[in-house]
């Protein structure tokens, strides 16, 4: 654990190491959205969305 500490601390004086931190941060940040956005139900959400198009588009390759 005090291995964890130390690097969080040379990360946070070192130039590069607080860019490489934001990039972490920023990283996080864009997995949560993403996660937030796949995780409804129902067609209010984009899996419903995703679900519904896909679906009119294989009732409409399968009437030809």
């Amino acid at each position: 654990m005090m291995k964890y500490i130390e690097t969080v601390k040379r990360l946070s004086t070192d130039k590069d190491g607080v860019v490489s931190l934001e990039y972490v941060v920023v990283g996080a940040v864009v997995v949560a959205v993403v996660i937030a956005v796949f995780q409804g139900t129902g067609a209010n959400s984009l899996t419903g969305a995703l679900s519904t198009g896909f679906g009119a588009i294989v009732t409409a390759m399968g009437a030809l």
